[in-house]
């Protein structure tokens, strides 16, 4: 199985407090990885570490073979970070057809990738007077521009309504089966029936890496929430 993803002994040190702690991690190439865990354990230093915006104490970083700082990535990487990263005075199709140009995509994938995270309506509408759920479905289409190998989405379904997020991991599976690695941060334990590996996190250590099966499992627990409150109680 190719690696996508690879830390080693991984740890990053804000304001003198360690907010990753010796993180090694090897994910897989064309998977949902759903990495899990509260508010404030980590999630977001850890993909932002993974696409080169933070600076590592210590440690190892590798990115589709490459290190999360080379300019190589950005032909393969797409990310989406969760306060949407959109031009507030452009419309919906101005902002995607600007981020296709930048990618050297064709507007047409921008215009579809438009009606595929269901903003059809809203598409000549200014991204300033859509709701917090619409911006970030124009966040998450911008992340999809260019076909990237690996996407990385930070709390990609916050605010959005149960049947889009139904449809939205549909989306992610379809990707997956084309080869494209997904790795989804979310502090909603329920989403991760939807993934085929976990990485539960809390402050800044990694709890747990398998399947949701092999969490149950070994938790003896009906569920995945309840199987990470009981790791957190063993620890």
């Amino acid at each position: 199985m190719n690696i996508a993803i690879k830390t080693r002994d991984l740890s990053v040190v804000k304001s003198g407090k360690k907010i990753l702690n010796r993180v090694s991690i090897s994910l897989p190439e064309g998977k949902i990885i759903g990495l899990l865990g509260p508010s404030g354990a980590g999630k977001t230093t850890l993909v932002r570490t993974l696409i080169g915006r933070q600076k590592i104490e210590e440690g190892e970083v590798k990115v589709g073979g490459l290190n999360a700082d080379a300019s190589e990535l950005r032909e393969i990487i797409g990310y989406m970070p969760q306060t949407p990263a959109v031009y507030f005075d452009l419309t919906v199709k101005q902002n995607l057809r600007y981020f296709a140009s930048m990618r050297g995509a064709q507007q047409e994938e921008a215009d579809r990738l438009i009606v595929d995270v269901d903003l059809g309506p809203q598409t000549n509408q200014l991204v300033s007077t859509l709701s917090e759920g619409q911006k970030s479905r124009v966040s998450l289409a911008i992340s999809l521009i260019g076909k990237p190998k690996i996407i990385l989405l930070d709390e990609p379904t916050i605010g959005i309504d149960p049947v889009l997020r139904a449809e939205l991991w549909d989306k992610f599976k379809d990707l997956s089966h084309q080869g494209v690695t997904i790795l989804v941060t979310s502090h909603v334990m329920d989403e991760a029936e939807h993934c085929d590996y976990l990485l539960l996190i809390r402050d800044g250590e990694i709890l747990f890496y398998g399947t949701p099966a092999q969490l149950k499992n070994r938790t003896k627990s009906k569920t995945v929430e309840a199987s990470f409150l009981k790791l957190v109680r063993e620890r």
